[in-house]
């Protein structure tokens, strides 16, 4: 497969907006940490460690996120100084980066969904 120096190109705004989200995602969550630690109600320990590994998996998404996003541009200097093999290849890695990126956004997405639910059924209660 043929890469031009316009593909890689392509990812620039997909992977800006995903570091986004997933900044927004590492926001929400360091909010909600700080008003659990200024409450009064105690904090169970599965909500501490269910917040904790919400924490590893997002920055997890960030560091491959960037990383995807430095491979990009590795891979448009690569082209442009016309090693388009090594490009190519460089681009693959990078496309490999963005896909476990998105895979952690899924798994966090869901230990967030369970956490929902556990406080749903203490409402519940």
């Amino acid at each position: 497969m043929h890469v031009s120096l316009t593909t890689p190109a392509l990812l620039f705004p997909a992977i800006s907006l995903l570091l986004l989200a997933y900044t927004n995602r590492f926001f929400a969550l360091a909010a909600l940490i700080r008003q659990l630690s200024s409450g009064d109600k105690p904090v169970h320990q599965d909500q501490i460690k269910n917040l904790s590994q919400r924490i590893r998996i997002i920055r997890r998404m960030q560091e491959a996120g960037v990383s995807s996003f430095a491979l990009c541009v590795l891979c448009m200097i690569f082209i442009y100084i016309g090693l388009n093999k090594t490009g190519s290849i460089i681009f693959g890695a990078s496309l490999l980066l963005l896909l476990y990126s998105l895979i952690l956004s899924v798994i966090e997405i869901r230990i967030s969904v369970d956490a929902l639910n556990i406080h749903i059924k203490e409402m519940s209660k």
